[in-house]
């Protein structure tokens, strides 16, 4: 078989294109997903990551916090919240949400009604998976 001129330009542009192909959908796609894809996942982690963020602070909780949805949550827009009550009897409320438009959660803690950590983008463990 005879390779001419014709048959090697032809081959070089099909690559090339396929190349381009694969370059557009890559930039297209986000490949960024969220670390708590569903509600559920998003509720059961955050009260272990909301009380290690506490600790590191050195705040200590009487008990477990109590996780539920937070109303109006969607598949696109996750919401859940945690309550609970420090050691000293200051009552705790965490707020943990998940946005698969733009792939993030942002984290919020309160301790009578005061901010401690405000809108962060991870809480305890998560956040040493990311500098990790």
């Amino acid at each position: 078989m005879k390779i001419t001129r014709t048959r090697v330009v032809a081959a070089g542009a099909t690559g090339l294109a396929g190349a381009i192909a694969a370059t557009a959908f890559f930039l297209l796609t986000d490949s960024k997903e969220l670390r708590y894809p569903t509600q559920t996942a998003l509720r059961n982690a955050l009260a272990a990551n909301a009380t290690e963020e506490l600790r590191g602070r050195g705040v200590s909780l009487a008990s477990a916090l109590q996780c539920t949805d937070i109303e109006g949550w969607t598949k696109l827009r996750l919401r859940a919240g945690c309550k609970g009550t420090t050691t000293d009897r200051r009552d705790v409320q965490v707020i943990g949400t998940g946005e698969d438009r733009t792939k993030t959660h942002h984290f919020t803690i309160l301790i009578d009604g005061r901010p401690v950590v405000e809108n962060a983008r991870c809480l305890g463990a998560d956040c040493r998976r990311e500098t990790g």
